[in-house]
C-alpha cells in the first residue's frame, strides 16, 4: 500500500464539549481556546503549546505488535476537548501527519520538519501518537533545531517506559528508536545521554539488558518506580537534568499498569503507577529544560471504555 503524508488541521468535530451557558466565571474548556493550524505552512506563537499528531501503525506493525495506535491522536484529542482551561489561555493544534501503509521513514521525517519549525517558532511541541517509532521523528525535529543554532549542548532523552526500545534490527521499528538516536549521536560525535526509567525486567531480554549498558543507559526498574519511591527518583531525575541544556521526554504510556492504561499494543502487569508518572511530568515541565514532549502507544481499538484516552489526555495536560 502506498503511504501518503496528510498534514492536516484538527478534525473540527474533534474540538467541542460543553457550553456551561449561565454559569459564573471562566466556564472556558479547550475546545473554547485551541486555535487549528496548518503543519505545512503555520507555526504556533512563541511559547504557546503546540500539538502535533502522528498517525502511525507501521512501527508497531513491524515490531510484530497490536496495530491501532495510529487513531492515539484522534482519541485523545476528544479526552482533551472538554477539560477546563484554567491557565492555558491558547493551545494550538497543527493536525496530524498520517502515515498509510509501510512507508514510515517517510512519514518519521515529515514528523521532524513540523517539530523543527514549530521549536524554531519558539513553540512548546507535544506530539501524540502514534507508535514509539514516534521518538525517532521528534528527536531528529529537536536535533535539527538545535543544529540550526549550531547548538550542540548535551540534551537529556527521558524515556518513561516498560521497554528499552534499543533493539539493533532494521529497518526501524516501534522497538528501536533509541538504539538509532545513539548511533546517530555516535556519527555526530555527541553525547547519547538517554535514561529509561519504568524498565519492566519481565518485557525486555538479557540482549537488550546487555545493549542498555554497553551503551551507557540509565534505567530503573518498575519495581523501584513506585509512590514509596517517588522523591528518590525525583531526586535522580534533578541530576540528570543538571547535567545538561535540554530534556526531550517521550512516555511510553505501557509504562502504567494495565488496569489504568489497557489500551496500548503491551499492556504492563506490573507498572508504574499514573500518581508517579504525573509527578515526574510535572516535575520535568517545571525544570525549565523542557523543549518537545511525546505520548506514544496509546491503541483506542483495545480502550472500549475511554479510560486509557482519559489517562494520556490528563498527561497530555499536564505536558500543556
Amino acid at each position: 500500500m502506498a503511504m501518503q503524508l496528510q498534514p492536516v488541521p484538527g478534525d473540527p468535530p474533534v474540538w467541542r464539549g460543553r457550553t456551561d451557558i449561565g454559569e459564573r466565571g471562566d466556564t472556558r474548556r479547550l475546545f473554547n481556546v485551541v486555535r487549528e493550524i496548518d503543519l505545512r505552512t503555520e507555526a504556533a506563537a512563541g511559547g504557546a503549546p503546540v500539538l502535533l499528531g502522528f498517525a502511525c501503525d507501521a512501527g508497531v506493525k513491524r515490531n510484530q505488535g497490536r496495530v491501532g495506535a495510529a487513531q492515539g491522536p484522534r482519541a485523545i484529542r476528544q479526552a482533551l476537548a472538554n477539560l477546563p482551561a484554567h491557565e492555558i489561555a491558547c493551545l494550538f493544534d497543527a493536525g496530524n501527519i498520517t502515515c498509510d501503509g509501510d512507508d514510515l521513514e517517510t512519514a518519521q521525517t515529515a514528523l521532524a520538519v513540523a517539530v523543527h519549525r514549530q521549536l524554531d517558532a519558539g513553540a512548546q511541541p507535544v506530539i501524540l501518537g502514534g507508535g514509539h517509532e514516534i521518538a525517532w521523528g521528534t528527536w531528529q525535529g529537536l536535533r535539527a533545531h538545535l543544529d540550526t543554532h549550531e547548538d550542540r549542548s548535551r540534551v537529556l532523552i527521558l524515556n518513561l517506559d516498560a521497554h528499552f526500545d534499543l533493539r539493533t534490527a532494521r529497518p526501524g521499528t516501534s522497538g528501536t528508536p533509541f538504539d538509532q538516536i545513539a548511533q546517530a549521536c555516535e556519527a555526530a560525535g555527541l553525547p547519547f545521554d538517554y535514561a529509561c526509567l519504568g524498565v519492566s525486567r519481565l518485557s525486555n531480554t538479557a540482549s537488550l539488558f546487555e545493549r542498555a549498558r554497553a551503551l551507557k543507559v540509565t534505567y530503573v526498574e518498575d519495581t523501584e518506580m513506585q509512590d514509596r519511591h517517588l522523591d528518590a527518583r525525583l531526586t535522580q531525575i534533578d541530576a540528570l537534568i543538571a547535567g545538561v541544556s535540554h530534556v526531550y521526554l517521550t512516555i511510553d504510556l505501557d509504562v502504567l499498569p494495565a488496569p489504568v492504561m489497557p489500551g496500548v499494543s503491551a499492556p504492563a502487569a506490573y507498572g508504574v503507577p499514573i500518581s508517579v508518572v504525573e509527578a515526574i511530568v510535572s516535575h520535568v515541565r517545571r525544570s525549565g529544560k523542557l523543549r518537545v514532549a511525546d505520548l506514544a502507544e496509546y491503541n483506542p481499538r483495545f480502550d472500549p471504555q475511554g479510560a486509557g484516552a482519559r489517562v494520556a489526555a490528563r498527561l497530555a495536560y499536564r505536558l500543556l
